[in-house]
């Protein structure tokens, strides 16, 4: 050959799509094709496959394989003069290796290419089981299914059927297969087959008529006892043959296997029996079944066996399918099962999954089927275990708009054309998407795409993906809003009642409020109404994601039309990512922090993620300094006061909601695993925040009434969970109060100056108001409420010598100077750390009287009614068992051991497993129990409003606290089970440390 000829070849084959032309022209040049290499209609064919450098290897080995001349030659002459078998064949050999193996072990089935008859273009199940019907044995029924399977192949690789109908004849297929294997089952088993009547029952794809070309195929078995058999008999008989039915299918012969037969979908999985009869099947979903059960049974199919058996199965349990969104918990729960698919997922392959993956084909298949299961019970339209055909049929009820079917539609077929074009090159079972560029240009090529296929796959398949992301959760809400809009003519809307029915899904207590808001948000023609109906389907989604999805809209609700005309409301919503799900958690979590957004909406601002929003808790000298600006600001004390209280409103809005976003998690972040770090962080921001806002009334009390200077020095001192940076959302300042006279002053001018002073702080911060009164609780000073409200520093000094009681030297660890006179409060310290931290530790005696003092506290003053298990401040294993087991270690040690002396109980708790004072185990135990004890204290104020000490009694805030605790919908029993175990725990540590010898 001229080199001149060699370069023009060269040339034509990489305008044809060879990647190595030099292969190809050796093999072209070979003697297999010697007769046929000049033929141009040879290249042009070569060219249109997926790979034309496997299609023409294929080929020469397919033509190396034939028996003799003959057969060399007849195939040749037909491929070229017929052009179906050309494109039909070379399509296969070009698309799978795997097929080409087989025609290279059987070198005739090509000829099952051949015929081109209408009947062939379309065949069903009674077709292929006449392709199947000389198979007697596993290896015979191998070669003989594949020999359909490339019929069927190359229909789909040339375009003759779509992929909804390919997916079909694989389903039609399997069933003429799954026929065949019972049969030859019972012929090795004549005895077996008499005793029983067994159906068997296609699930999952194959019983969607959806099947991939390599996939487990579903099965459920069902039996009864033929006449004359025992139950008993049959039902082992009918396992026999079940079992023998498997093993046909799923073993490796030197045909290798044609796919598994999985039956762990059975009720009780791989726990229960293989066969039941028809009433144990009924028995078992009436009493037993969990609701993704229920789901898979939308797609129960019989196509073996017994057909009156099998149909009876399927009539039996229809009406229990159509049941199950009745069930408690039910969006939740198929929710929660599509988040665990994806959950389980290897990082290194969630980015490549088609079928798994966030935006892939399970999440359209979710979908549908929810809506199926919402509304199929009225409307049986939609009863189809088809994927394709249900969303068409959603679609044509208004349960899903046109526009957002057609574009699912759309993307699900070029996913499932992916996964069948990727599964057929080797027929493994596979949804990954090939990281090899051969590959993926292969699989690109195969879909059509060919002027640059590696970059027009990645781009068609992201953008695919990106759809599917978008609308897939979008779709169960977005109909609602369109049930109370004006809709174009002719465009379908979901029925009042079909509506109602998705709420009631959804968890709405009351879908015909809820309807009302949906109408007020979406209807009309204004930006805001636009923008509302293009949010308002993810928000409904969040909204039912919570314990409250009533609560969640109506409050979305009330802050739009306090703010729907201001500009930057809507903007903030729409642009900033995660503003509109920072507010949709916010709202739904209980009454806490709708009501301080009520009172000030604008604090809405907050929940955004660019500059000057945020959710990260200000310092303690940042909000003194503001609030005192304000303060400097107004004309009098009570101005001075309201415009603290105003800062601390906004500033506990924020401390709630970046508490419950951090506790529940968003879509980017994942919610907050270290519970420890959400309780420092509200505890801190809180009593930075009390202890700023007390700051700002000093200083705006003094001014009012005594100008820049008072007659006294003045400090107050922080007490109890204040002085420990602990406090929660509901808790009161408990607080002393400590002054000294000025030079020259005299003591009764200067008492009485501060005893102004705490009155009138008391009365600003208690006044009516929109804001939340700040509680000032005095009741900790020396001989408590019989005592002085202000004392002089002198006159403490005198009562802690003579009076103190081992209570106050308890009281005083938790002292901590937090507003007023800095240097008055580092002298007051001073003078009671020997009193909190005694030389030598406490006298046996003390120890005693507080062992004693716990006792009768733990008696007397737990609430009437009140279950002391579940109680989180005073029961077993809660805040006041480890508060005052660390105290004592505190009282006992703290004088030797520096890192003892800390306001803080966790603090405190990891010095003394640090000093060896108590082991590692014990202090995790302790910590887990009071961070657990605190999360529900807090969590209760958030949910309800208002503060308490122990679990709700209604079930929706019970259901509220536990979703800020990480529990799911219907798992309120196993928040509280984790409670009392995490309590009882703590429990016996501390009747250890506290009333034996530990401490």
């Amino acid at each position: 050959m001229t080199p001149g000829r060699r370069s023009s070849t060269f040339t034509r084959l990489l305008r044809h799509g060879f990647t190595d032309p030099s292969a190809a022209e050796r093999l072209l040049d070979g003697p297999e094709l010697a007769a046929v290499r000049d033929d141009p209609v040879l290249l042009e064919a070569l060219g249109a496959t997926a790979d034309p450098d496997l299609a023409l290897h294929g080929l020469v080995r397919l033509l190396e394989a034939q028996d003799g001349p003959t057969a060399h030659r007849e195939l040749l002459d037909t491929l070229i003069a017929a052009k179906p078998l050309r494109d039909r064949l070379l399509g296969v050999l070009g698309a799978s290796a795997a097929l080409t193996d087989h025609l290279a072990r059987h070198p005739s089935d090509w000829h099952a290419l051949v015929t081109y008859e209408p009947r062939d273009l379309h065949p069903g199940v009674e077709e292929f089981e006449r392709g199947l019907a000389e198979a007697t044995d596993p290896v015979s029924l191998r070669v003989a299914y594949r020999r359909c399977l490339l019929s069927i192949a190359a229909r789909d690789v040339c375009g003759t059927t779509d992929v909804a109908e390919t997916a079909a004849e694989l389903a039609d297929l399997a069933t003429a297969t799954l026929r065949t294997a019972l049969a030859i089952a019972k012929t090795h088993a004549p005895e077996d087959a008499a005793a029983c009547r067994l159906a068997v029952i296609a699930m999952g794809k194959c019983g969607g008529h959806e099947l991939n070309y390599v996939s487990d195929v579903d099965v459920i078995f069902v039996a009864e006892a033929a006449e004359g058999t025992t139950e008993a008999k049959a039902l082992t008989a009918a396992t026999r043959l079940a079992s023998h039915l498997m093993r046909i299918c799923s073993e490796t012969t030197v045909e290798g296997s044609i796919w598994p037969v999985d039956a762990n979908l059975r009720p009780e999985g791989r726990n229960g029996p293989l066969v039941r009869t028809l009433s144990s099947h009924l028995v078992y979903y009436q009493r037993w079944a969990k609701t993704w059960e229920f789901q898979a049974l939308l797609k129960a199919r019989p196509v073996a066996g017994d057909a009156e058996l099998g149909q009876a199965y399927v009539d039996a349990l229809e009406p229990l399918v159509w049941k199950a969104a009745e069930r408690e918990n039910f969006v939740p729960d198929v929710q929660k099962m599509r988040r665990r698919v994806v959950e389980n997922i290897p990082a290194s392959e969630i980015e490549r999954e088609l079928k798994l993956g966030p935006g892939g084909l399970r999440d359209v298949e979710f979908a549908v089927q929810l809506l199926q299961l919402v509304h199929g019970r009225t409307d049986q339209a939609l009863r189809s275990g088809t994927t394709l055909d249900a969303l068409q049929a959603l679609a044509a009820g208004g349960y899903v708009g046109r526009e957002d079917a057609a574009r699912l539609d759309e993307a699900y077929r070029f996913l499932r054309s992916m996964e069948h074009r990727i599964q057929l090159y080797r027929l493994r079972r596979t949804h990954l998407v090939p990281v090899a560029e051969e590959d993926q240009r292969r699989l690109g090529r195969s879909l059509g795409l060919r002027t640059d296929p590696v970059a027009e796959l990645i781009r068609e398949w992201k953008r695919h993906t990106g759809v599917v992301r978008r609308l897939h959760e979008k779709l169960f809400y977005r109909p609602l809003l369109d049930a109370v809009a004006q809709l174009a003519p002719g465009e379908a809307r979901l029925s009042p009642e079909a509506a109602r029915e998705r709420l009631v899904a959804l968890g709405y207590a009351d879908p015909a409020a809820a309807l009302r808001h949906l109408e007020a948000l979406a209807s009309g023609v204004t930006r805001k109404a636009a923008i509302q109906r293009t949010l308002l389907p993810v928000l409904l989604g969040w909204f039912a994601d919570s314990a409250d999805p009533d609560a969640g809209l109506l409050n979305f609700r009330k802050v739009s039309d306090a703010l729907g005309k201001t500009p930057w409301y809507l903007r903030l919503l729409r642009d900033e990512g995660a503003a509109a799900e920072n507010l949709a958690r916010v709202l739904s979590a209980g009454r806490l922090a709708p009501d301080l957004l009520m009172r000030a909406p604008e604090a809405v601002a907050l929940l955004g993620d660019g500059d000057g929003g945020g959710l990260d808790p200000r310092g303690r000298a940042h909000l003194e300094q503001e609030i005192l600006a304000a303060v400097g600001r107004a004309e009098n004390a009570e101005q001075g006061v309201t415009a603290a209280r105003g800062v601390r409103r906004r500033e506990l809005f924020r401390t709630a909601a970046a508490d419950i976003v951090g506790s529940y998690g968003t879509e980017t972040n994942p919610a907050e695993a270290d519970q420890g770090a959400l309780v420092d962080r509200v505890g801190a921001a809180v009593s930075d925040l009390t202890a700023a806002t007390l700051a700002g009334t000093l200083r705006a009390v003094v001014r009012d009434g005594w100008g820049d200077t008072l007659p006294t020095r003045f400090a107050i001192i922080g007490m109890g969970r204040f002085g420990g940076h602990e406090l929660g959302y509901g808790s009161d300042a408990d607080v002393v109060f400590v002054h000294e006279p000025q030079d020259g002053v005299d003591e009764h001018e200067a008492a009485t100056a501060a005893n102004k002073v705490v009155a009138e702080m008391r009365r600003l911060l208690q006044l009516p108001s929109s804001d939340p009164p700040l509680l000032i609780d005095a009741d900790l000073r020396p001989e408590g409420k019989s005592g002085p409200l202000v004392r002089t520093l002198k006159s403490y000094e005198a009562y802690y010598r003579r009076w103190s009681l081992v209570w106050e030297s308890q009281a005083l660890l938790r002292a901590e100077p937090v507003a007023g006179d800095d240097e008055l409060g580092r002298r007051f310290t001073e003078l009671i750390d020997p009193l909190r931290y005694p030389r030598r530790g406490l006298p046996e005696d003390a120890v005693r009287e507080i062992r004693r003092l716990k006792a009768r506290m733990e008696s007397e003053r737990l609430p009437r009614g009140a279950d002391p298990k579940l109680h989180t401040k005073l029961g077993p294993g809660g805040l006041s068992d480890v508060e005052w087991t660390v105290q004592l270690y505190q009282l006992r040690h703290g004088w030797e051991q520096p890192g003892l002396r800390t306001t803080r109980t966790r603090q405190a708790l990891a010095a003394a497993r640090e000093a060896g004072l108590l082991s590692a185990e014990e202090a995790e135990i302790l910590d887990e129990a009071w961070v657990l004890a605190t999360r529900v204290r807090n969590a209760v104020m958030l949910v309800r409003g208002r503060a308490g000490d122990t679990f709700p009694t209604e079930p929706r805030e019970l259901a509220a606290v536990g979703r800020y605790l990480g529990y799911g919908a219907g798992h309120a029993g196993d928040m509280l089970d984790a409670y009392r175990r995490t309590a009882r725990r703590a429990r016996a540590v501390v009747e250890e440390l506290f009333y034996g010898n530990g401490g």
